[in-house]
């Protein structure tokens, strides 16, 4: 698989969302029938597509509207709305701070402690509307945290870090035992974020109920770019696919991988789950709702990083509602609304009636997918052409 890049030394190909087609086969299927429907642990959710743990995108009021639409919005425990009491007031300096200031200003908000009692209470707010409440939080703050989001009604527990692995090296704080804190937690535990089949499996191993597959691909991080790491989504789904698939024949426990980010419309969110994905996870899509706390801005978890911030504040424009970008109707011709409605056609066109099915459909290299034919859009710059 791996080419030479010099003396010695070999690199694989790998590949993202771009290079790659999916192959309609020989049936197709009423797009209306499909199940799209994904499973984490024991709870199903008719909707596998994730908001992600960002304060521009989540926050209780969206985890609230995206549980009474079906889905999973994830709180982020160490963010804004565990900070203050009234975070309102600080997403407005954030979303009002010139391109210049929004560094710095998302640092030193992010100075400010977490309140453990803002933890319980958020929790309990969107539970008391009768939806799931789904949270994130580090690595060194899940021990604490997740002691109190249990006590507070937590549905799932999220662990997440740039670079997620079972054995983690550290003197200056105590390491999270995965193992043991899977097996303590009551809740299902996701753990993230891995790109390889050795770690994913180790992480299946030590316990974990979901994995979250994606290190760089978001649209407001910068640690590819910082950092240099990071493999393209669709090369790392398949490869933790693999290890999904290898852990279920040799224990019998099926643990869903869920793509995190480097999706901005339905047909990477299609490709994603073709290359063996369960779920996905999205952040920008989202961020674009009129019920997005961000109001049309967007950041990464990692920019409020003390000296060595790896996302940036962008402006991605508030473009419908909540419920528009999932189920539609579409206002806009990018691809970027009714995600539910694009993943079940995209089924239905490929002939898979269930998610599991469509693990199995063709993808073939296709670099000229998004530009063969294109030249009107592109030219002025509409619908695959922006």
């Amino acid at each position: 698989m791996a080419e030479w890049i010099g003396i010695g030394r070999r690199a694989r190909r790998c590949y993202g969302f771009d290079e790659v087609a999916l192959v309609p086969g020989k049936v197709t299927v009423n797009p209306n029938e499909v199940d799209a429907s994904c499973k984490i642990g024991e709870i199903r959710f008719e909707i596998p597509i994730m908001a992600a743990a960002m304060d521009g995108v989540v926050d209780v009021k969206f985890a609230i509207e995206m549980g009474k639409l079906g889905g999973i919005a994830v709180l982020n425990l160490d963010g804004i709305q565990t900070r203050y009491d009234s975070p309102k007031e600080v997403l407005e300096k954030i979303t009002n701070a010139s391109p210049e200031e929004a560094t710095k200003l998302v640092q030193n908000v992010y100075l400010q402690p977490v309140k453990e009692k803002l933890i319980a209470k958020r929790i309990k707010e969107i539970k008391s509307k009768k939806v799931p409440a789904v949270v994130s939080c580090i690595p060194q703050n899940a021990k604490r945290f997740a002691e109190i989001a249990e006590d507070a009604g937590c549905d799932i527990f999220v662990v997440q870090s740039t670079v997620a692995t079972v054995k983690h090296v550290a003197t200056q704080y105590k390491v999270l035992d995965i193992a043991k804190f899977c097996k303590d937690v009551k809740v299902p535990v996701i753990i993230g974020n891995c790109v390889t089949y050795d770690v994913a499996l180790e992480l299946m191993e030590a316990g974990a109920s979901g994995l979250l597959v994606g290190i760089g691909p978001g649209a407001a991080c910068t640690t590819r770019g910082v950092l240099g790491i990071g493999v393209p989504q669709i090369t790392s789904t398949v490869d933790c696919r693999a290890a999904r698939d290898d852990f279920y024949k040799k224990t019998g426990k099926y643990v869903p991988t869920i793509t995190d980010g480097g999706m901005r419309i339905g047909g990477e969110i299609c490709k994603a789950f073709a290359a063996g994905g369960d779920a996905v996870m999205v952040g920008s899509a989202f961020a674009k709702a009129y019920e997005a706390p961000g109001k049309g801005y967007h950041w990464g978890m990692a920019t409020s990083h003390a000296n060595l911030p790896r996302g940036t504040r962008i402006k991605v424009g508030q473009t419908g509602t909540l419920k528009e970008i999932l189920f539609g109707p579409a206002k806009v011709d990018d691809g970027s609304q009714n995600l539910v409605g694009a993943l079940k056609t995209s089924m239905g066109s490929l002939g898979a009636s269930n998610i599991k099915q469509m693990h199995d459909v063709e993808i073939i290299i296709a670099p000229s997918i998004q530009t063969e034919g294109k030249v009107f859009q592109v030219g002025q710059r509409v619908g695959m052409g922006k």
